[in-house]
């Protein structure tokens, strides 16, 4: 057997030596990044250190977002918040919408009413006096077993100087809400005495009766 020389020994250590730099360096510098990347995420999607938008709290830490419920949110705060913490896309340069799920079902709830439905139609007939001429709160049901009847409960200020004090009325339609009539007794006042407002509508379908709250 041919013993090798004492420089080509050397010569095999020292690039062996040189491997193991360059892949110690390669493993250093791999576990850096990762580290730094981690701290980044940390920052990131736990707690807000700090931010420039005015709707996301101080130090918020985005890993409570499921547990205050601010992903199931529909508000300017919850949608920003969001996004922020990296959970939702932001607005849209070239069209100027907002992508994140809160801002676009905000979107949707604020346009939806728009599509629906044709012209307005008047549910107070008969005469008003001002100043007690508002209505608010408006509860719509429809007869089930014949969409034609539409009842709609409402807030009617008309009675609230009648004694005893009526505060709800009803109108309803038989043309399947092309028209309506406001329902009106003898004393021209809605004939449910003692009420107080917040209105419900309900048709009872086994006795075909229509019941007011």
């Amino acid at each position: 057997m041919k013993k090798k020389s004492t420089s080509q020994s050397a010569f095999f250590n020292l690039r062996v030596l040189i491997g193991l730099f360059i892949g110690l360096t390669g493993v250093s510098l791999a576990l850096l990044g990762f580290g730094a990347f981690s701290v980044q995420a940390q920052q990131k999607y736990s707690v807000t250190t700090r931010s420039i938008d005015p709707l996301v709290p101080a130090m918020f830490d985005c890993s409570k977002i499921h547990e205050l419920g601010i992903d199931k949110q529909e508000n300017f705060r919850a949608g920003a918040i969001m996004i922020h913490c990296g959970l939702a896309k932001g607005g849209d340069p070239e069209t100027g919408l907002a992508n994140s799920s809160a801002f676009s079902k905000l979107v949707r709830n604020l346009t939806a009413p728009l599509v629906y439905g044709s012209t307005d139609v008047d549910l107070v007939t008969g005469a008003e006096s001002f100043p007690n001429v508002t209505q608010s709160e408006t509860f719509s049901t429809a007869n089930p077993d014949d969409p034609n009847e539409v009842v709609v409960a409402y807030n009617d200020s008309r009675g609230i100087n009648a004694s005893p004090l009526v505060i709800s009325s009803v109108s309803v339609s038989t043309d399947g809400g092309i028209t309506f009539t406001r329902v009106t007794n003898a004393s021209g006042q809605s004939p449910f005495p003692n009420t107080f407002g917040d209105p419900v509508a309900l048709y009872n379908k086994p006795t075909q009766t229509w019941f007011t709250v």
